[in-house]
């Protein structure tokens, strides 16, 4: 199982469930046909600066 398939599982147990992926293979994780992602989901593409990291996770959280 991928992780993205994982959160869809888990989306389908807790409803609102929000993810965010950090993966240096963004673009080739997300456009695998079974692989796509929900609304409330997102991806951060590394390397990444930190405030990267904390400015996603705040737009989770206020969500």
């Amino acid at each position: 199982m991928i992780g993205i398939e994982l959160a869809r599982r888990g989306g389908d147990g807790i409803p609102g469930l929000k993810v965010l992926f950090i993966t240096g293979f963004a673009a080739i994780a997300l456009h695998a046909k079974r692989a796509e992602p929900t609304n409330d989901t997102r991806v951060l593409s590394k390397p990444f600066h930190l405030k990267d990291l904390v400015g996603e996770v705040d737009k989770i959280l206020a969500a």
